[in-house]
């Protein structure tokens, strides 16, 4: 029998890897880099659900402080399937802070994969970040 975190780690994986070719799709339909983030966003959101996906835009991520909620929520850009969350980005520049803020969001969402998807990049692959967050373990292993 597999056990259900390799499992939950392979979905998560397939899952990225349509969200990677929808990006690729979503950029190369639309000349590559340039406009806003919200019609990437949009366009996405199309894409994937061209691809019988679930998405969710301009969610509310609510915190809790210890044991109470903070008034002003966090917005997750998209979430797809309630399993992946993808941060949008159309800059010319991929900053190494996203990954923190990100992991930070990741933690207060209670997710285990954060895409940041920069659609300023010349080829979209150099633009799709992984951000994981104690994502369960890759290696498929029996279980007696």
């Amino acid at each position: 029998m597999l056990e259900r975190s390799a499992e939950k780690s392979q979905g998560l994986n397939q899952l990225s890897g349509i969200i990677l070719d929808s990006a690729i799709e979503v950029h190369k339909t639309l000349g590559g880099p340039g406009l806003l983030e919200s019609i990437y966003e949009e366009a996405l959101t199309v894409e994937l659900q061209l691809r019988g996906l679930s998405v969710a835009r301009q969610t509310k991520v609510p915190i809790i402080y210890k044991g109470r909620s903070i008034k002003q929520p966090l917005f997750a850009d998209m979430i797809v399937e309630d399993k992946i969350i993808i941060e949008i980005k159309s800059v010319e520049t991929y900053n190494p802070v996203f990954a923190s803020q990100l992991l930070t969001y990741l933690r207060l969402s209670k997710k285990h994969l954060r895409l940041v998807i920069n659609f300023g990049e010349r080829y979209i692959k150099n633009g799709f970040h992984r951000v994981v967050n104690n994502l369960p373990e890759t290696n498929v292993r029996r279980c007696n």
